[in-house]
């Protein structure tokens, strides 16, 4: 399982290590020790407490490349069968879940609490507008029906 120094964890999270070391001293991030004797966090524990904070992540990867939708994040699901796997990740505030074969994620390593950066390049983006209200007409006053509309009627 991997695992991650505090300064990993804080710039992953967006914050100082003296944040990281609060959260481990007020007991809202659970540690462990490296062979070092160094405090390390379990990914997939801090994969779960990423999830519940939600905040964008920087792009600390360096990769250069063409596509400008790249969300760094922690794994944190992996389903998988013997053709496909399906691939959480949490990327701040955002889930973005990839299908890939399963050699691919074999071979990526792929698994809970694992650093990756999901590139998203495609053809087409839709654009949505949350529902609105319908607009509502002021009401107009009863008038008695005008002889045209009553000839139309009858």
């Amino acid at each position: 399982m991997p695992k991650f120094r505090i300064a990993e964890v804080a710039e992953l999270l967006g914050v100082s290590d003296d944040t990281v070391r609060r959260w481990i001293d007020g007991g809202r991030l659970p540690v462990d020790r490296d062979q070092s004797r160094r405090m390390v966090i379990d990914g997939a524990t801090l994969a779960t407490f990423a999830q519940s904070l939600a905040q964008p992540t920087r792009d600390t990867s360096r990769v250069g490349r063409s596509a400008r939708n790249h969300f760094v994040g922690l794994v944190t699901n992996v389903i998988t069968d013997t053709v496909m796997t399906q691939i959480e990740l949490q990327c701040g505030p955002h889930r973005v879940v990839s299908l890939m074969s399963t050699e691919a994620a074999r071979e990526l390593g792929l698994e809970p609490g694992s650093l990756a950066v999901a590139v998203v390049k495609s053809t087409q983006v839709l654009i949505e507008i949350p529902s609105k209200p319908p607009i509502s007409m002021p009401e107009e006053p009863e008038t008695a029906p005008s002889p045209k509309s009553v000839e139309a009627s009858g």
